[in-house]
């Protein structure tokens, strides 16, 4: 149960940064900041449940790797964020290092 709630920590964690380009928009301010505050506490609580039971290192490695990855993806489908090569390498790099905690824990 603690991966499933680390994957949640990791997807919510994908909701602040969001919510924080949204506040850039001027007519959005507010609401952004409002998203970004909740994503923040949702996703530091399910990152709470986790540690529980994975070690603090290997679930705070996963749960950032989650969401930068995540933010990349989204960044780019949404937000018209350059999909460069080595933008790409590095994120694949980041997924691969969480795929190998998640193997190795």
């Amino acid at each position: 149960m603690a991966w499933i709630y680390l994957i949640i920590a990791g997807l919510l964690e994908i909701g602040w940064p969001v919510g924080l380009k949204m506040s850039q928009e001027g007519e959005h301010r507010w609401l952004g900041i409002a998203i970004a505050v909740a994503f923040m506490v949702a996703s530091g609580f399910m990152l709470w449940l986790a540690q529980r039971d994975i070690s603090m290192g290997t679930s705070y490695a996963v749960w950032t790797g989650i969401g930068a990855a995540g933010t990349f993806l989204v960044g780019i489908l949404f937000y018209n964020d350059a999909a460069t090569f080595g933008r790409i390498a590095g994120v694949l790099m980041i997924i691969s290092g969480v795929i190998t905690l998640k193997i190795s824990h």
